[in-house]
């Protein structure tokens, strides 16, 4: 299913950056695209990606496989492999990390364990990547705002 967050708004339309779902998606097939791999795509390619389901295990091979061959033909490289978790901690809803519950106290936002629980595993995933100290972290609170956790 295709979803985009209003937070993602500003380059959502023309698919300039990664979007938060296809991150995800990423991240569930083992994949590091790089930005530079991104841009080189046609639109069409990164509306195939966006689109794409990667959910069960034939999914994400099939997802993997299609991006990999997009990857060679559009770059001729071959995009990075990225080690798989298999335990998540999007898809854990019984512990909020420490990287997210840290980056809402340092905003005044008081993340329970309840609202936690009830977000889906792409809003957990993209609170993740938006409360990581590596990150511009400049869309975290208005992932928050979004998902009604402000």
């Amino acid at each position: 299913m295709t979803q985009f967050f209003a937070f993602e708004s500003d380059f959502v339309e023309s698919l300039r950056c990664i979007p938060m779902q296809v991150r995800f998606k990423l991240d569930t097939c083992g994949v590091k695209l790089k930005l530079q791999h991104w841009h080189q795509f046609e639109p069409s390619d990164r509306a195939q990606i966006v689109d794409l389901p990667c959910e069960t295990e034939a999914e994400i091979q099939y997802y993997r496989t299609v991006l990999q061959r997009l990857v060679q033909q559009r770059t001729e490289t071959i995009a990075s492999d990225l080690p798989i978790d298999p335990e998540p901690p999007w898809l854990n809803a019984n512990q909020i990390p420490t990287s997210v519950q840290e980056k809402a106290d340092e905003v005044g936002a008081k993340l329970t364990l309840t609202q936690w629980s009830t977000l889906s595993p792409l809003k957990r995933f993209a609170l993740i990547k938006l409360s990581r100290s590596m990150h511009e972290n400049r869309n975290f609170m208005p992932a928050l705002a979004e998902f009604n956790l402000k």
